[in-house]
């Protein structure tokens, strides 16, 4: 009998890096050992050295090291899981899914369907490599039961992930990923990112964990508000300085 071995990862979580950010990623990796997950994957908004940076620490707090992306599409948000290089933002969206496979990566829809989050609409996602089919930081379940419907429909590989931007919601949904390892007596100490890119791909994945409660989600929805208003006032003043600065790429 083929042995698995099961790795609960938060693949979507935001870092101070991020324009609607707030942790460290030295906090954020201390705070998902608290918690028991294996591993968490730092997506920050089109930014990439704050992840890369997470997976190179990541072993230093017993957790397996994943970099990764929120990269802003032609179409709308796409999660690049397990690449070093961010995929150039503005891009279409299936040329963006192509990137990321050649860069060695996994092309994660996430948050699909909802505009006020710049989620991908059906039409434009012609293909994937999975569907963010849980994601916590929604206010009711219609959203994720309409990305679960169209992923099970398609046979997609889905994914859970708090999409957290404060501390507490992270890990409020993660996904257990069941890897096989090559050796007869494995340990979690073998496995590294490929091995878990591989099971997400052979769709060995379960979602665990709950919505993130609705004043929680409200005041990150608030607050991200507030500074893309500041940033589209700022960057129209020619003698202001751009607030946030992040968002100025």
């Amino acid at each position: 009998m083929t042995t698995q071995i099961p790795f609960a990862i938060d693949f979507h979580v935001h870092s101070e890096d991020s324009y609607d950010g707030h942790e460290p990623v030295e906090l954020i990796l201390e705070h998902t050992a608290d918690i028991g997950l294996d591993g968490v994957v730092i997506t920050d908004h089109d930014e990439i050295d704050e992840s890369l940076r997470a997976a190179s620490l990541a072993p230093e707090y017993g957790l397996i090291g994943i970099p990764g992306v929120e990269v802003s599409t032609k179409h709308g948000h796409l999660l690049a899981i397990g690449v070093e290089d961010r995929p150039e933002p503005g891009q279409a969206f299936m040329d963006t899914v192509q990137t990321v496979r050649e860069r060695g990566g996994v092309a994660i829809v996430p948050h699909p369907f909802q505009r006020s989050r710049h989620g991908v609409r059906k039409r434009h996602i012609a293909d994937a490599d999975a569907i963010e089919t849980y994601n916590s930081m929604v206010f009711t379940g219609y959203r994720n039961r309409r990305a679960r419907l169209f992923a099970s429909r398609r046979d997609y590989p889905q994914i859970g992930a708090s999409d957290a931007h404060y501390l507490p919601n992270v890990g409020k949904s993660y996904t257990e990923v069941l890897v096989t390892p090559d050796t007869a007596t494995p340990t979690k100490a073998d496995i590294d990112g490929d091995d878990l890119i591989e099971a997400i791909l052979e769709g060995r994945t379960q979602i665990y964990g709950k919505r993130t409660p609705i004043h929680k989600s409200a005041v990150q929805y608030g607050k991200g508000a507030v500074r893309k208003s500041a940033y589209l006032f700022t960057s129209r003043a020619p003698l202001l300085p751009t607030v946030p600065a992040s968002m100025d790429r």
